[in-house]
């Protein structure tokens, strides 16, 4: 169930995000970092030191393409208590971020996202799109921008809501309801980013704005924003404060 974001919304951007169904969606500077240099740890006359593995120029580690997934879930029936603080621990083939989940003001959004956490649906996934300046979208189970967990939820953002770096929101396509969600979510990049208010809120990142950094601008394909490399979600983890 997974939507493309923004179907035409930036000339520049020209993206759609996907988030909840057979429809593609579609929607999201560091510099590059250094590669490691051979190291010298004692002199052995007549042998030759064995470099070090140079690291990718993103600054990821170099990571196979997992396999499309097709399980699907049961929409969940419970909330989040909204008196604790719920986090959303993310390690990546860049890193390692955590999302702190809105729970106050998007219960239905961040309790599915919390929901797909716990049942290990997020693992072993693709960023399948990375727009430098805009966004970076992941989530999809196949990898394309048209899988989903096999549900929806619906719970639309108010108008005055503003999409700033370091804001995690749900993909949908352009033919869903406002605030739709399955399983593709996107994280703000971009300053100033002229979304409408229609893509539902999960969160935001509250550590890890290096790793976001660098999932931003790993080296892609422009034609349809894709890494050239596979950049995965290797594992996503619950904990409440």
């Amino acid at each position: 169930m997974l939507r493309r974001l923004l179907p035409a919304l930036l000339a520049c951007f020209a993206l759609a995000l996907a988030a909840c169904g057979d429809d593609e969606e579609t929607v999201g500077d560091r510099p590059t970092t250094e590669g490691l240099q051979s190291e010298t740890s004692g002199t052995v006359t007549g042998a030759e030191e064995e470099p070090k593995p140079v690291e990718p120029a993103s600054g990821c580690r170099k990571v196979k393409e997992p396999k499309p997934k097709s399980a699907k879930l049961e929409k969940p029936k419970d909330r989040l208590d909204a008196g604790k603080t719920w986090i959303a621990v993310m390690k990546t083939s860049c890193g390692t971020l955590e999302i702190t989940l809105d729970v106050k003001e998007n219960p239905k959004t961040a309790s599915s996202f919390a929901h797909m956490v716990r049942e290990g649906f997020y693992d072993n996934l693709l960023f399948h799109r990375v727009v430098p300046g805009f966004v970076v979208q992941g989530g999809d189970p196949k990898g394309t921008g048209q899988g989903g967990p096999g549900y929806s939820v619906v719970e639309a953002p108010p108008r005055s809501e503003k999409y700033k770096p370091g804001t995690v929101a749900m993909a949908k396509t352009e033919l869903e309801d406002p605030g739709t969600s399955g399983s593709q979510f996107f994280i703000v990049t971009g300053t100033d980013i002229p979304l409408e208010p229609l893509y539902a809120v999960v969160g935001r990142v509250t550590k890890g704005d290096k790793v976001v950094d660098l999932l931003a601008n790993v080296p892609n394909d422009p034609a349809d924003n894709r890494p050239t490399e596979p950049v995965v979600i290797e594992k996503v983890t619950l904990r409440s404060e």
